[in-house]
């Protein structure tokens, strides 16, 4: 590296002020610590991804004492227990991937750091460290000494507002006002008027040309150069070489043109260009401003939470409706949806989904609850402190553990494109500049210079970002709620779907429920109805709903095995319901119908028989999917209903019964080693074993908040009979991909062919680039909606 320049920050060094150590040249003290710091902690290589790639670290003295206040720290916090506290901060700083490099190995730097993950388009790191081994004030220490400061505003925190880059703005408004009066200026040249004030201040208007490109030449285009010098720097050949060249080459042959007076030169044509390429920026960065508010805060979970009325009445509320103060009740099972205060004596939280850490915590009656827990255990009450974060319910469902690692084939795609496209264009450019050189030097500038603009790929890379976003949010109104856009590819190469039979293919409502046996007392069937309270099962709450309301009572021990049962202890007696097997009670189940059993303080009473409803257009979804798919239903239920199965639905659907959760997920796993790419449908509860194994799960929600982030997708139960068009949908929406990418190659093989001809002026090259993108954009908006609007 050049010595006048900082090993780590890439600075010009003062004389005076140079720092030589470990045979490297530093500008400064800070950013000789930071390089000790890396070195001292093996930690090296971080400038082997990128030269010079750090920041001088800024004097901080004192400003975040803050800090050390607990009440402030407390705002500051996603989450907070005794051995986990878990914070995410903006860095502004984050460019590169030496960034994400060293923000992802902070616990390697200060103890007490458990983990660190990049946001890298938010410039966000979300730290999780131990609050009695570290601190809030300490990490933030760290990071401004290693020049990675965080922007710290307890307003944003607060109100949710967020720092707005308008650069690109402003470099836009610099290049239209260069653009516009150099226009103006070469109206006379433009009409070759010859008046003689005209040719007497000929030169003066040129050189005026001349200084009113610097500024866009110079600042509106430098996002460019630094791109492309970083490209450079790493041995990459990205699109913004070309671009960055093409204004570089116009520059230097209109200044020429001006100094031997061989003419006015190209500068209008070079400011209209890079107007014209930042628009089509702006326009690309406000299509994926628009994707990125749609998911945050579009895509609302159908999923429902127990609201707690003033008159003890409980009422089943989408989440989004709750309110601070309003009071919830929280079953075995359930998500805790919001921050809040625990009313009931205790309880036991399993904080998986926040931390990865699958040990309960157990908190008592005044204690807060934070957001993302699950409630383990009896039925649990808690009152409201902040309204629903729907964007912190997508970032758990979102969370890196959870995700499942499949190939993303449109970017690699894209990708593929790209690292030919660029050293392509770059021959093409400058065969066709010497063919011309020969001929004639003018259009040999100009052909060389539109060939680098028409040829631009951003249309290309928009593609698959777009089309995918569009149909993430057509799905979302649809109501089927999407992890990501890798899940539309791979719904679109599903050829096996396995279902889930209760809760599932049956509805939770409009089951007919029978009592078979001892018949039940007042006291008994109050036991039952608490008892049933706390469970999530579809069973439970059928039948919790189906039998008349009940006094209230505490519930001390419960207890549910998923597949099997509920055992729970009461002040007045125990009651244990749920299969035969689980209850010991072998009795003979003639009709093998769906049935829940009964034992009340040890002693047997009788069952609850289930004639399952099937949901509505059952029938004709699977005959629909049969044609193109094979289709399974996995069910933990006994046989009984096999013969009405076996009516209702298509010759060579697969039936299989008695399956316990982890049978089911090694059926999906053996229809996988058959090479099969497999779809499971299920309820999400006893099903996530199974939806996690799939190559995708989809989780019905039917008024139950029973979060599963193992699945891919969140389909509300009123849209179950929609299913095949969504298969049929993410089909489409990989075909409109391909046809975007022939419409964008075929754009640029026209392109080239005018301008490697001569025939296409650098300005009107710039003026058809962000026209292109806004056509491909266009073209996957309405192939999206024309596919989204097909019965």
């Amino acid at each position: 590296m050049n010595p006048s320049q900082c090993f780590h920050c890439g600075n010009e060094i003062v004389k005076k002020d140079e720092i030589l150590f470990d045979d490297r040249h530093f500008c400064c003290n800070g950013c000789k610590t930071v390089y000790e710091i890396f070195s001292q902690n093996d930690l090296s290589c971080y400038y082997d991804f990128q030269a010079a790639p750090g920041a001088t670290p800024p004097d901080i003295k004192g400003k975040y004492d803050f800090l050390a206040n607990e009440e402030i720290v407390t705002k500051l916090l996603d989450f907070q227990e005794s051995a986990t506290a878990i914070v995410s901060l903006y860095i502004p700083h984050i460019h590169c991937s030496s960034c994400i490099w060293i923000l992802e190995n902070l616990q390697r730097l200060q103890p007490g750091i458990i983990a660190s993950q990049v946001n890298f388009p938010n410039k966000k790191v979300r730290i999780t460290y131990h609050p009695e081994k570290t601190n809030l004030k300490e990490i933030v220490g760290l990071l401004c000494a290693i020049g990675y400061e965080p922007y710290i505003s307890l307003e944003n925190y607060t109100e949710g507002k967020k720092k707005v880059d308008r650069t690109l703005i402003y470099k836009l408004g610099v290049a239209f006002f260069c653009f516009g009066n150099i226009m103006l200026l070469s109206f006379p040249e433009y009409f070759e008027v010859g008046e003689f004030w005209i040719e007497q201040y000929k030169g003066f208007f040129r050189w005026l040309i001349f200084a009113l490109s610097l500024p866009a030449f110079v600042y509106s285009a430098s996002g460019y150069y630094v791109a492309a010098w970083k490209s450079m720097k790493q041995g990459l050949l990205n699109i913004e070489i070309p671009i960055a060249l093409g204004i570089v080459v116009m520059f230097i042959r209109s200044t020429v043109d001006i100094a031997f007076d061989y003419g006015q030169g190209f500068f209008d044509s070079m400011c209209g260009l890079i107007f014209f390429m930042l628009l089509g920026k702006l326009f690309q960065q406000k299509t994926y401003d628009f994707l990125s508010f749609e998911r945050d805060y579009k895509s609302y979970f159908p999923i429902a939470i127990t609201k707690v009325l003033p008159d003890g009445s409980e009422e089943a509320v989408q989440v989004y409706d709750i309110k601070k103060g309003d009071r919830l009740l929280i079953r075995n099972q359930e998500l805790i949806p919001v921050d809040g205060i625990l009313i009931s004596e205790k309880a036991s939280v399993d904080y998986s989904f926040v931390t990865g850490e699958a040990v309960p915590i157990e908190k008592k009656s005044g204690d807060k609850i934070f957001a993302g827990g699950k409630q383990l255990g009896k039925v649990i009450e808690m009152e409201v402190l902040f309204s629903v974060s729907q964007s912190y319910l997508t970032q758990l469902w979102s969370n890196d553990v959870f995700q499942k690692r499949v190939a993303q084939k449109h970017k690699s795609i894209t990708d593929k494109i790209s690292h030919y496209f660029t050293p392509a264009l770059l021959l093409l450019s400058v065969v066709a500049f010497i063919y011309w050189i020969f001929i004639d030097v003018s259009t040999a500038f100009n052909v060389f210079t539109a060939i680098l603009i028409v040829a631009c790929p951003c249309a290309l890379a928009l593609t698959a970002p777009f089309t995918l976003g569009n149909v993430l949010r057509i799905m979302g109104n649809r109501k089927l709620y999407l992890k990501n856009a890798i899940v539309i590819e791979q719904l679109a190469k599903v050829d096996t779907i396995v279902f889930d039979k209760t809760g599932t293919i049956t509805t939770n409502k409009k089951t007919a429920i029978t009592y078979e046996g001892e018949a039940l007392n007042e006291f008994e069937l109050r036991l039952l109805k608490n008892a049933l309270r706390g469970s999530n099962h579809p069973l439970s709450r059928r039948l919790y709903d189906f039998i008349p309301p009940q006094e209230k009572q505490e519930v001390k021990h419960f207890e549910e095995v998923i597949g099997k049962g509920v055992f729970a202890e009461l002040e007045a007696g125990t009651v244990k319901l749920g299969s035969s097997q689980f209850l010991q009670h072998m009795s003979e189940n003639t009709h093998k119908k769906t049935k829940v059993h009964v034992e009340i303080s040890g002693v047997y009473k009788g069952s609850y028989v289930f004639n399952n409803q099937y949901r509505q257009g059952l029938e004709q979804l699977f005959e629909a999917l049969a044609k193109k798919y094979q289709l399974v239903v996995l069910s933990g239920d006994n046989d009984g209903e096999r013969r009405i199965l076996e009516k209702m639905l298509p010759t060579g659907t697969q039936l299989v019964f008695n399956q316990k959760p982890e049978q089911k997920l090694a059926y999906i796993d053996a229809l996988q080693q058959q090479g099969k790419n497999v779809m499971m449908i299920g309820d999400g509860l006893n099903d996530a074993g199974a939806l996690a194994q799939s190559n995708v799960g989809i989780s019905i929600s039917e008024n139950v908040n029973v979060f599963s982030p193992a699945c891919d997708g969140i389909l509300d139960a009123s849209q179950f009979h929609k299913i095949a068009f969504f298969l049929k949908y993410s089909k489409n929406a990989m075909l409109t991909i391909y046809m975007s990418f022939g419409l964008s190659l075929l754009y640029n093989v026209v392109g080239l062919s005018y301008a490697v001809t001569g025939n296409l002026l650098p300005i009107v090259a710039a003026i058809i680039m962000p026209l292109s993108t806004i056509t491909i954009v266009s073209f996957v908006t309405v192939m999206s909606n024309l596919f989204a609007a097909k019965k």
